[in-house]
């Protein structure tokens, strides 16, 4: 009987942070069901594992690709200037990409248009310091998302911060660069078509539209909007990240210095071998 109030327990656990987060994947369960339940309360690493393959919960990823990217213009482009930056602090580095999320007009007949998501993240905490859902890919929707970045970093020296992004003619655009400008904040673009050469917010893109929102469907972008606040809050002060040695953004806003990763970066180890 203990073994299968053990299984319920955790299958109950698992089906609790999907509601929040439908496509989480087992490392970040695993480690948020440890969190609650303490090690000595916890069934083991592999148990686990057995019980997520046993009542299918295995998560399937699902891509489809939508450009987002128009760098066709003759808009001023800035150089890559953190390819060889670590960020040791908050208020560093953020990056700023955009996404697409389906919605449907008619349900029934299977007709749908996209919106499109702007987000900006503090590349240290993994922090999503700003946001806009939009019906368009206008310059004005990611300068929403700037904004609520620069409200989130009132009080701040932002003279240090540097602005990362592809060359996006949003980002391009006379007026995302002169609100950069009019703070102080240094510019800084992507010199390829490479997602390894702008990867946090790749990832974090990812996360949000196929993890976080992963199976919701919606028909309206104001449903979609409310959907993407809710994700947003989780990821920040919820979903733990491996890359943060499995603290919140949220709980690594508070540190300095070099956080552990629970995976390798063969970027960093590289960024490191070159000063040493």
């Amino acid at each position: 009987m203990l073994k299968v109030a053990q299984e319920a327990l955790v299958v109950e656990f698992i089906k609790g942070v999907r509601k929040k987060d439908p496509g989480i994947g087992g490392n970040k369960l695993w480690f948020m069901y440890q969190r609650q339940f303490g090690v000595s309360r916890s069934v083991g690493y592999n148990r686990f594992y057995d019980i997520v393959e046993k009542y299918n919960l295995k998560v399937r990823k699902v891509k489809r690709r939508v450009k987002t990217t128009d760098s066709a213009h003759d808009l001023p482009l800035y150089p890559n200037i953190v390819k060889d930056l670590l960020p040791s602090r908050p208020c560093q580095l953020i990056v700023s990409d955009i996404t697409y999320i389906p919605y449907y007009l008619d349900p029934e007949s299977g007709e749908y248009k996209f919106c499109y998501l702007a987000l900006i993240t503090d590349y240290y905490t993994k922090e999503i310091v700003g946001y806009s859902v939009a019906p368009t890919l206008e310059s004005i929707h990611a300068i929403e998302a700037l904004k609520m970045a620069l409200d989130y970093y009132k009080g701040n020296d932002l003279s240090q911060l540097i602005h990362h992004s592809d060359r996006g003619v949003q980002y391009a655009s006379y007026q995302y660069t002169g609100l950069l400008k009019q703070y102080n904040i240094q510019i800084s673009m992507t010199e390829t078509g490479n997602p390894k050469d702008n990867a946090v917010a790749e990832r974090v893109n990812n996360t949000i539209k196929n993890e976080l929102l992963k199976g919701m469907s919606f028909t309206s972008i104001s449903e979609v909007l409310v959907a993407v606040k809710a994700a947003i809050r989780f990821y920040n002060e919820e979903r733990p990240h491996l890359s943060l040695d499995g603290l919140t953004p949220r709980e690594a806003a508070k540190k300095r210095g070099e956080i552990d990763k629970r995976w390798i970066s063969y970027r960093e180890k590289a960024i490191k071998a070159k000063v040493a």
